[in-house]
């Protein structure tokens, strides 16, 4: 199977603001890139903001999902990221993985970030999300779900094979638990057999929070490469399918789960 190139977008936030937001996403990606796949951060064209009511898109109307379409089709590139939804009446916040033809698929947070009152606007979702692209299969997370190991525990499909290869982190992370975020990424590599990408914000929002990135890839045995800290970066890097079958062939841990 092939490699996979994905591009970590490690952005500052306009708070609240969809078209600053957009704006400068296109200028951190105005240079052509030669990418499978782009990963914003969480709530990616708003910041992490509980205004739910008047930050949120839905299917009939949505200038964040129409923004993503666009630059994936323009680019011929998947892009994750998550944003504001509302769908039949509760708000959701909905990651989004657009293909390169501009169609998507997406999964909604499963775990509420209660210190930040997202558990009182937000409706939780109910399932996991594997969707498969270019051979690889991927699952898709937002922020908090990192600290519950439960919800993508890796286990063999009856075909035999893991049922996911790649787990996808966006976020908005406060710095003060940088240690947190570092270590869960590589947990979760290690432990799932998987390659792990986390994408998180820099900056300050409109609460005050300082965010420090510490976006990363890490691969089955927790070897990592970060992004500068505390700063914005667009970094892109390449994944082997051949490192991750040799892990799971010379390791055949998640076999004995």
């Amino acid at each position: 199977m092939q490699n996979l190139k994905i591009t970590l977008v490690q952005a500052n936030q306009f708070w609240e603001d969809k078209d600053a937001n957009l704006k400068h996403y296109e200028k951190l990606l105005a240079d052509s890139l030669q990418s499978d796949l782009i990963v914003l951060p969480e709530m990616f064209h708003t910041a992490f903001s509980m205004n739910a009511p008047t930050l949120s898109e839905s299917n009939e109307s949505s200038m964040g999902l129409d923004w993503l379409k666009k630059m994936a089709i323009s680019k011929q590139t998947a892009i994750y990221t998550s944003l504001i939804f509302e769908d039949t009446g509760a708000y959701f916040n909905r990651g989004v993985f657009v293909f390169p033809d501009g169609t998507y698929d997406y999964y909604d947070k499963r775990k509420s970030f209660g210190l930040g009152g997202e558990d009182k606007v937000f409706t939780s979702g109910e399932r996991e999300k594997i969707i498969s692209y270019r051979k690889w299969k991927i699952n898709l997370q937002i922020c908090y779900d990192l600290r519950f190991p439960e919800l993508i525990r890796n286990r063999l499909t009856p075909d035999g094979l893991p049922a996911y290869d790649l787990l996808l982190y966006v976020a908005n992370w406060p710095e003060r638990r940088s240690e947190h975020w570092k270590a869960l990424l590589k947990a979760r590599a290690i432990e799932n057999q998987c390659y792990v990408v986390g994408v998180n914000r820099v900056g300050e929002d409109g609460k005050g929070l300082i965010y420090s990135g510490d976006s990363m890839v890490v691969d089955a045995l927790g070897n990592s490469t970060s992004a500068t800290i505390k700063q914005e970066e667009v970094l892109t890097v390449e994944l082997s399918r051949t490192l991750l079958d040799e892990v799971r062939t010379n390791l055949p841990f998640l076999q004995d789960a």
